[in-house]
């Protein structure tokens, strides 16, 4: 009885199918986002600089990360030779001083993400308008994007822009002025 029914389920969508004649031929495209935010040199420039940032911030916790080992060891030192009351009020001070460098490291992580989730999601919005853009100029009905959230199940390849927007994107992003630098570029300027 089941089978009965799944077939004539399966029937009335194939007739409901041929009958659709009068349907729209659509201009369609696809868009390979992860691919696109891989290859955008924009994207790249700003997960360098905030490469840069995270490093410049490393480097002073480090500073005081190490200063705070210096002090614990030579505490170690001393507890002996100073006495129990000295023992417990300096402990308790590299205690306090632990805890504010786990919090200044926290933060700046913090503020790490929050700039650059910012300047993201800047990116994701002039891109949706630059494909908006595109896809009215080029007369496509619909351009689709495959990545993570894949709104596609199946695409021919001739279909697939994803060069042509890569290529729209980072030449965009050049004649704003804006270009990406070499490795030896920025070597050089780290040294400075």
């Amino acid at each position: 009885m089941k089978k009965i029914i799944v077939c004539l389920a399966m029937a009335v969508a194939i007739v409901s199918c041929n009958k659709t004649t009068d349907a729209k031929e659509f201009k369609t495209a696809y868009v390979d986002t992860n691919k696109l935010l891989d290859e955008s040199i924009e994207k790249k420039d700003i997960e360098e600089k905030y490469k840069a940032k995270a490093d410049v911030m490393d480097s002073r916790l480090k500073v005081a990360a190490e200063k705070f080992q210096s002090e614990a060891a030579s505490f170690k030192q001393n507890a002996m030779a100073n006495g129990q009351a000295w023992a417990q009020q300096k402990g308790a001070e590299l205690q306090q001083r632990e805890q504010e460098l786990q919090y200044a490291q926290q933060g700046m992580l913090q503020q790490l993400q929050t700039e650059s989730g910012k300047e993201m999601d800047s990116l994701v919005t002039k891109y949706k308008k630059i494909f908006k853009e595109y896809g009215k100029d080029k007369g496509y009905d619909y351009v689709f994007g495959t990545g993570e959230a894949a709104t596609v199940l199946y695409a021919k390849d001739s279909y697939d822009i994803t060069k042509e927007l890569i290529k729209l994107v980072n030449d965009k992003y050049k004649s704003e002025g804006k270009k990406e630098e070499k490795p030896a570029d920025k070597k050089e300027e780290a040294k400075k």
